[in-house]
């Protein structure tokens, strides 16, 4: 399937250009990076639920780049 394998390449580019992105505060309002933003958390918003409060770090976007290589490893 290499259609859905594209697009799953597409979203983890799309979780890495968010998680960039979140380091430069200045961009947080063009309408773009807020896209790309709304995109990245319908997966990271879900494992962030289900993860400690008190890390010290973000690891939501290596568990979902995680989920999507298994995902695409088995299709």
């Amino acid at each position: 399937m290499p259609f859905l394998d594209f697009i799953l390449q597409i979203y983890i580019f799309i979780l890495i250009a968010d998680t960039v992105l979140s380091y430069i505060p200045q961009w947080h309002f063009r309408a773009p990076v807020r896209l790309i933003k709304k995109l990245a958390d319908y997966s990271l918003v879900p494992i962030r639920k289900k993860l400690p409060a008190e890390m010290p770090i973000d690891i939501s976007p290596l568990i979902a780049i995680s989920i999507i290589q298994v995902l695409i490893f088995f299709l």
